[in-house]
């Protein structure tokens, strides 16, 4: 990593969409503060389905149900670990990015959305949007009483408001984990979810819709469950999980599936490495949607 990168540094002054050109990407097209492109995560997107928000500088790629900040691109697009992503990131841009800030890069903080307001917290079944996006993820019956309706609104620097909604569940912290077709982030401080459950055994996984999806076949177990909500939250999950017997592992069999498992394995030896459950998919939510995101939705 170069000398004085920082990642909130990185985060705040490049551009995801400066990032992709200087990789030689453009969009296709543009909607607003969103830019279209083919995704460059995945060979085989012939339609464009990743999007970047300009205005939040977050991303999300339609066709993996995957998205977040420009770190956690680094990350997937050269399968590279937090701080290898961000020494990455850096050398592409070409700065050690210290203060001053390059005239030619935007301050950016909107992925931490300073500037929201949280409206309205509703059930699930209200909104025609949230229904589709979790019967297209499998996870619709699954999700009651376990995700929530969010609506909240993000105010720029001119005070101007933009509604948003999604589905969201609270972390450690309090705060709310959103996701919908358009966007992951989350509305507070990031923090891992604990979910309790029998003092000896813990499911641990590193999405939240990939513990939803294992409920779909282990609806009646009674394993505590922690979810990560981000790779970079892998040792506040290992922390938390010290105090168990039975630890279980379910994260993604790629390689910052494989790194995490590892240093889970590491750090509790007794740890066990469940992703073999979904062998030959990515996830455990690619394993389950083609079941079960044909079911039909019971309300909207």
């Amino acid at each position: 990593m170069k000398p004085g990168t920082n990642a909130r540094d990185l985060k705040e002054q490049v551009a995801l969409t400066d990032l992709l050109s200087r990789l030689g990407y453009q969009p296709l097209r543009r909607s607003g503060k969103e830019h279209i492109y083919l995704s460059m995560l995945r060979d085989s997107d012939t339609k464009p389905s990743f999007c970047v928000n300009d205005s939040l500088n977050v991303w999300y790629d339609h066709g993996t149900g995957r998205g977040g900040n420009l770190i956690d691109f680094g990350m997937a697009y050269w399968q590279l670990s937090f701080r290898e992503a961000i020494g990455k990131i850096a050398e592409v841009i070409g700065q050690a990015l210290t203060i001053p800030l390059s005239p030619k890069i935007e301050r950016r903080h909107a992925h931490k959305l300073p500037h929201y307001q949280v409206e309205d917290i509703r059930e699930l079944g209200n909104n025609e949007v949230i229904a589709a996006y979790l019967n297209e993820r499998g996870l619709w019956h699954v999700a009651q009483d376990r995700l929530k309706e969010i609506y909240y609104y993000v105010e720029d620097e001119k005070k101007l408001r933009k509604q948003f909604f999604a589905a969201g569940w609270q972390n450690e912290q309090g705060a709310w984990e959103v996701r919908n077709p358009y966007f992951k982030g989350c509305l507070g401080h990031k923090a891992i979810t604990y979910i309790p459950g029998c003092d000896d055994r813990v499911a641990i996984f590193e999405g939240y819709f990939n513990y939803l999806s294992w409920l779909t076949e282990n609806s009646f177990a009674p394993d505590s469950i922690i979810v990560l909500n981000t790779a970079t939250l892998a040792q506040s999950a290992i922390r938390k999980a010290t105090t168990f017997d039975d630890i279980s592992l379910y994260f993604d069999n790629d390689p910052t599936g494989r790194q995490i498992t590892a240093g889970f394995i590491q750090a509790l030896p007794r740890a066990i490495d469940r992703s073999y459950q979904y062998e030959g998919y990515n996830d455990y939510n690619d394993k389950i949607k083609p079941k079960y995101r044909r079911a039909k939705v019971s309300r909207y």
